[in-house]
């Protein structure tokens, strides 16, 4: 059996956790026929809606796809979205009790109207992204403090909706700290020292140039660009660069590892929370005992599958044990 069929073998067991912003992706999908007489629009004829579990959300559901115990802490609002974000967490076998209801603010969702070819028409979001504070963010201070115990790995989903505030960072690195389990880090914001204290850190490609202020156009360039946010940062960084696959800077060795993966897909048809996937199967591989090279070639497979799937998707161990024996 392979490096990677053994790791593999090991998600199942891990017991993990996600803090950060929760999303809902509803899809109105429907036939389009003609051009609206009114504007130059498409008319889209309704045919059938669809909801899928996004953001930090859709990170658990990755890791719940594979086997894991996942607890997921985020906010959503009083709302009949937030409903529906619980019904899917639980129909995929996710606990929505660490949820923390936030009255002030609508469940972050986004409405996207698609044609049954899977073409975008139009997307509608609602959302508020100021950082939570008062009894919310002291809401989810505690849920941090009760539920990472026993954990065996953390991941940060910012998508910058406001619950990876400064003060819910600092809450998730002491208690990362204290337990001595790896934080892993999926950015929105520019500044790097904002993530001081996590393990890892995996901005995509427009992420890394934002965090550097520098183009990344080759392997020459990922490099420069891993070794500023590390010494920003310090953490180690992997860097998704979509159709160019990933640049990974390991510091967690006796010595600095640095090495480029080729991307893994086939087929691209949508690239839609394929970061979640990466940060979940790299937060479950470092929970099973995985060098961190070893965990990003697995993260990097997994991503190859979603990618060629419509919308926020998951992997299966199956999926994952066909892929590594392609």
């Amino acid at each position: 059996m392979s490096v990677l069929s053994e790791l593999a073998a090991r998600l199942s067991s891990r017991r993990v956790a996600v803090i950060g912003d929760v999303m809902l992706d509803h899809f109105l999908i429907g036939r389009v026929d003609r051009i609206s007489p009114e504007a130059p629009v498409p008319i889209v004829r309704f045919e059938r809606d669809e909801y899928r579990l996004g953001g930090a959300a859709n990170v658990a559901h990755n890791m719940r796809a594979v086997g894991a115990a996942v607890t997921l802490i985020g906010v959503v609002g009083d709302d009949a979205a937030a409903a529906d974000v619980r019904r899917e967490l639980t129909a995929c076998g996710l606990n929505p009790a660490s949820l923390v209801i936030d009255h002030d603010r609508p469940t972050t969702r986004k409405v996207r109207m698609v044609t049954s070819r899977n073409q975008q028409v139009a997307r509608l979001d609602y959302e508020r992204d100021a950082d939570i504070d008062g009894a919310v963010l002291s809401a989810v201070r505690d849920r941090i403090s009760a539920g990472l115990t026993p954990i065996e790995a953390v991941v940060l989903s910012d998508y910058r909706k406001g619950v990876v505030c400064p003060a819910t960072i600092a809450a998730t690195t002491a208690a990362c700290q204290a337990a001595g389990v790896p934080l892993l880090v999926d950015p929105k914001v520019p500044q790097a020292e904002r993530y001081r204290g996590a393990t890892l850190i995996t901005p995509n490609h427009h992420e890394a140039e934002l965090m550097t202020a520098s183009l990344i156009r080759n392997p020459d360039d990922a490099r420069r660009a891993a070794r500023d946010i590390h010494e920003r940062s310090g953490a180690s960084v992997l860097i998704t660069l979509g159709e160019q696959g990933m640049w990974l800077l390991d510091m967690m060795g006796a010595a600095a590892h640095e090495e480029a993966l080729a991307a893994a897909a086939r087929e691209v048809s949508d690239v839609t929370g394929a970061g979640d996937t990466v940060i979940a199967l790299l937060a479950l591989s470092l929970a099973a005992g995985a060098s961190l090279s070893d965990a990003a070639r697995l993260a990097n497979l997994a991503a190859g599958l979603v990618v060629a799937r419509f919308g926020p998707a998951v992997v299966t161990l199956d999926e994952l044990a066909g892929a590594i024996g392609d």
